[in-house]
């Protein structure tokens, strides 16, 4: 049997992931630093959160490609909560951001196009582009003083096929929100190609805030969706309750166009959605109940992320305390956390001195389980990224154990 290239992806289980499954087998403890599914840490949900499944209503059958007008609806009420006002009409729903994603490839690209995608970034975007046969063409983001985006970096990489630009914000898994300033300038790129601007804002309600952030103006606009910016280009923003609700299992998100030309692409997208229909009519009655019940899941989370970063502060500033009590020559620094403004994910930086695929399987010997940097496309050596939704109690043993190897790995080296 011959298949297609698309699909000509290695399928095989790599050594972390197999060390991974065979001590999960062996039931040896791992403080999973990982976790990205709310439903597994130890949230509370609402008792009734399943009982609109059962509306009878559902059982009539009426498709409409775009998604039930009551669903958009509800769709829109979740934007007006955000200060932003759109219409049902410009909303298109589907069952996961992903196969936004692949609505989105098929509407702007033809095989062998391109878009750009800043990184670090979700590793989703390598299948998603091969799967649509689309080329990604990744663009470095600078670190300095917070991230930020590369833009003359990435007005180099646009080509003759270059067809869009693909934003996270805030993005995953570094957490910063794309500022004010460098939407304005990556849209006048955007005009002066003829580029599509695709926002992912699945974390956009997941802002780490301060009173007195939450009274800066300034910072306050750098936060908002690229639904509430007046860029004139075509946006297409997705979303979906997987992060806005803590509801992965429930399959539900969206396409908000907004911009000139985004009419005919909603024509267009919704003929793409008309082939499919995947969207089942349980889910689309449940889903009013399920954004206008958000507050209380958002509400743990953001305490939770809030609760393990500062946690993870004070476990680095302890071990950086010690270290250089014990040992003045490292200069006191095992790990830095990075900036992060949303989300729930903290990136580390730490000593270079190995591959991190080497530092993460000692680190699953050790009894903790961490992303490894490269997952994200940062470099090979020197970086890790954890999840801030494990239980604290967890989080804070997971911590620990990754600081005592580092501090016992960077001896060793020292010792060579």
């Amino acid at each position: 049997m011959r298949f297609s290239k698309r699909t000509e992806w290695n399928t095989d289980e790599s050594d972390l992931a197999l060390a991974h499954r065979e001590r999960l087998a062996s039931g040896l403890p791992i403080a999973d630093l990982t976790a990205s599914n709310p439903t597994r840490c130890g949230f509370a949900y609402p008792s009734n959160l399943l009982a609109p499944l059962s509306d009878s209503s559902a059982l009539d059958y009426d498709p409409d490609p775009k998604g039930s007008l009551q669903a958009r609806q509800a769709v829109c009420s979740y934007y007006r909560d955000i200060g932003v006002l759109v219409e049902p009409s410009q909303i298109l729903l589907t069952t996961s951001t992903s196969e936004a994603y692949g609505y989105l490839l098929k509407l702007l690209c033809n095989p062998g196009d391109a878009i750009l995608v800043p990184q670090p970034s979700y590793p989703l975007f390598d299948f998603l582009a091969s799967s649509e046969v689309v080329r990604l063409i990744y663009v470095p983001l600078i670190y300095d003083f917070g991230w930020q985006l590369d833009l003359q970096g990435l007005r180099r990489k646009i080509t003759s096929g270059t067809r869009a630009v693909v934003l996270v914000n805030p993005n995953n898994p570094t957490g910063h929100f794309i500022k004010k300033k460098e939407a304005n300038e990556l849209a006048e790129i955007c005009r002066e190609h003829d580029l599509a601007l695709i926002v992912d804002e699945v974390f956009l309600d997941y802002k780490l805030t301060t009173s007195s952030l939450i009274s800066d103006p300034g910072i306050v606009e750098d936060r908002t969706s690229f639904a509430a910016r007046s860029l004139d280009i075509p946006v297409f923003i997705v979303s979906g309750i997987s992060k806005i609700c803590g509801l992965p299992q429930m399959k539900a998100a969206w396409i908000l166009a907004i911009g000139p030309g985004t009419k005919n692409a909603l024509e267009r997208l919704e003929v793409l959605a008309d082939i499919y229909l995947s969207m089942n009519a349980p889910i689309q009655r449940a889903l009013p109940h399920w954004l206008d019940s958000r507050q209380e899941i958002q509400d743990q989370i953001r305490n939770r992320v809030l609760q393990n970063l500062s946690a993870l502060d004070k476990i680095l500033a302890t071990q950086s305390s010690k270290l250089i009590a014990n040992s003045p020559r490292d200069g006191g620094v095992l790990a830095n956390r990075l900036e992060v403004e949303g989300g729930w994910y903290a990136v580390l930086r730490i000593p270079a001195i190995q591959p991190d695929i080497v530092t993460v399987h000692a680190l699953l010997n050790s009894g903790v389980w961490v992303h490894p940097g490269y997952f994200f496309g940062m470099r090979e050596s020197g970086w890790l990224v954890l999840s801030l939704l494990p239980r604290p109690d967890e989080f804070a043993l997971g911590v620990e154990l990754l600081m005592t190897y580092l501090h016992r790995n960077q001896e060793s080296y020292h010792e060579q």
